[in-house]
């Protein structure tokens, strides 16, 4: 693992950088990495739907023991439906909302997915990225809360911090984007069509596939390439944003600017998975402005990283990185940054 910022670093960037703001460093990005081009744009569509019919058909002529294979390969184009709808949510994708809604919708259908209530949720995490108590994604549990805690929820959080790690999304996408009471008075209604959309979709879908195909056809053509596609979900998101090097702060000491720029982790993936999943994984360009659409992200991480190359966290993805993560990221000290539940324990 390449890793090219520490505590040091940050500690340093904060006597460096405490005059500027994240808009500041948007003004250093050419005009051009914001350009929505319709060209790429709908190429992009295009060539995700044919990997993903590639995959379905694989799957219809590929023998038993080959299966695996073609479940990761589909799971993980599924996965690229995901990283459409999410420029979608950021209207990134085209300059009129009603495209972005309507694409957004249909890319998450076969995921089950509601998009308003994603869009919304996830906003909410580029708002307060790494701040205790305000972001929604990966946020850690301080000691006091994880032992306020019932026995059973104590159980699901050390498997969601731990190996099991990669059904974390499935938690996630199930107790948060459906309930459309969780959210502000004024994104309720949108949030309701969402997931009257998922339930119609689903009510239609799921019993033709099963009457066409039975149970086992269910489970070989949507429920294993969905547990692939949850298996990224929770990789690259924990993974953004959680490493033993980088902190949550309270919210009186969080800053913009080093949450977004020195608090985002460039994780290279193979290259494979990278194109079906639109580099989704240039993730610090992502977090200085939602305003790049996904095929501009590694122009505009170039920059960012010709100008702040020796602060960007930057690594590699491989198990030993997984591995670290789950082993050291559990519960959250404000001097360490993190606390091993056998630390806890002790």
């Amino acid at each position: 693992m390449t890793v090219l910022v520490g505590a040091s670093a940050h500690e340093n960037s904060n006597i460096q950088n405490h005059q500027l703001k994240i808009k500041d460093i948007v003004k250093t990005l050419p005009s051009e990495v914001f350009i929505k081009n319709r060209w790429k744009t709908w190429t992009m569509v295009i060539t995700n739907i044919f990997m993903v019919v590639l995959g379905y058909w694989g799957l219809i002529i590929t023998p038993w023991f080959l299966l695996p294979l073609l479940w990761i390969f589909t799971g993980t184009a599924l996965t690229g439906f995901f990283v459409i709808a999410h420029d979608c949510g950021h209207r990134s994708f085209a300059k009129r909302r009603w495209v972005n809604d309507l694409v957004g919708h249909l890319m998450f259908l076969p995921l089950i997915y509601p998009f308003h209530g994603w869009r919304i949720g996830h906003n909410h995490h580029h708002k307060h990225t790494n701040k205790m108590g305000e972001d929604n994604a990966w946020q850690p549990w301080y000691p006091e809360n994880y032992k306020a805690a019932s026995s059973f929820m104590q159980l699901v959080y050390r498997f969601m911090r731990g190996k099991l790690w990669w059904l974390a999304s499935i938690a996630h996408w199930a107790l948060v984007h459906f309930d459309w009471r969780k959210f502000d008075k004024k994104d309720r209604e949108n949030i309701k069509f969402s997931a009257l959309v998922v339930f119609g979709f689903s009510a239609i879908a799921f019993p033709l596939l099963i009457a066409t195909i039975g149970l086992w056809g269910l489970a070989k053509f949507w429920l294993m390439p969905w547990l692939v596609y949850h298996f990224w979900m929770s990789t690259f998101t924990i993974v953004h944003h959680t490493v033993p090097e980088i902190p949550f702060t309270p919210a009186e000491e969080w800053n913009e600017l080093e949450a977004q720029l020195f608090g985002t982790v460039h994780c290279d993936y193979p290259r494979w998975v990278e194109f079906l999943c639109h580099d989704i994984n240039v993730h610090i360009p992502h977090h200085v402005s939602t305003g790049i659409p996904s095929y501009n992200l590694r122009q505009a991480h170039q920059i960012l990283k010709d100008n702040w190359g020796d602060k960007l966290y930057e690594t590699k993805f491989s198990w030993s990185l997984i591995k670290e993560i789950t082993d050291k990221c559990h519960l959250y000290d404000k001097t360490k940054f993190y606390l091993t539940f056998k630390e806890h324990d002790v």
